[in-house]
C-alpha cells in the first residue's frame, strides 16, 4: 500500500459541497491499495502511521506521535498515487488495486485505525471529493508498505 501523510494543523473533506470528515491537527493520510495488498499490509501502514514521530516534543524536536499529541487521523482513499508517469504524457493507474479490493483494504484501514485511535475521520471511497488542509511544516511523509 502507498500512503502519503502530511502533518496538518486541519483538515477536512468535502464531497458534493457537504463536508463528511474534517480533523484539528493531526494526520491527513491519502492512501492507495496495489495488486497484491493484504489486509495484513493495511495493518502494517496503519501501525506505522499511529507510532510515525514527526509532531515536535517540548524542545520542538519531531519526537511525537499523532496518538502522544492526541492528534486527528483523516484517512482518504486515492488510487492517483499509483499513477505510472513513465510511458508519456497521460498517467497509466494499472498500478492501483482493482474497486473491489482497494474498497475492502480502505475500509479495512479504517476499521484499524478507529479500533485503535480516538479520532479517526474519512473520506468517501470512489467520490469525487475536495480535501481542504493547512500543512503543518509543511511535513509531508511518503509510505509504501508492502
Amino acid at each position: 500500500m502507498i500512503a502519503i501523510l502530511q502533518r496538518v494543523r486541519e483538515a477536512r473533506v468535502e464531497v458534493a459541497g457537504r463536508t463528511i470528515g474534517q480533523i484539528g491537527a493531526g494526520f491527513l493520510m491519502l492512501v492507495c491499495a496495489e495488486p497484491g495488498d493484504t489486509e495484513a499490509v493495511a495493518e502494517k501502514l496503519v501501525q506505522k502511521v499511529l507510532k510515525l514521530r514527526v509532531f515536535s516534543d517540548d524542545a520542538g524536536k519531531m519526537n511525537r506521535s499523532v496518538q502522544d499529541v492526541g492528534g486527528g487521523l483523516l484517512i482518504v482513499s486515492q488510487f492517483t498515487l499509483a499513477a505510472d508517469t513513465s510511458g508519456g504524457n497521460r498517467p497509466s493507474f494499472t498500478g492501483a488495486a482493482p474497486a473491489e479490493l482497494g474498497r475492502r483494504l480502505y475500509e479495512h484501514c479504517l476499521s484499524v485505525a478507529r479500533s485503535q485511535h480516538p479520532l479517526v475521520q474519512c473520506g468517501e471511497f470512489g467520490a469525487d471529493m475536495q480535501v481542504h488542509l493547512v500543512n503543518d511544516g509543511p511535513v509531508t511523509i511518503p509510505l509504501r508498505m508492502t
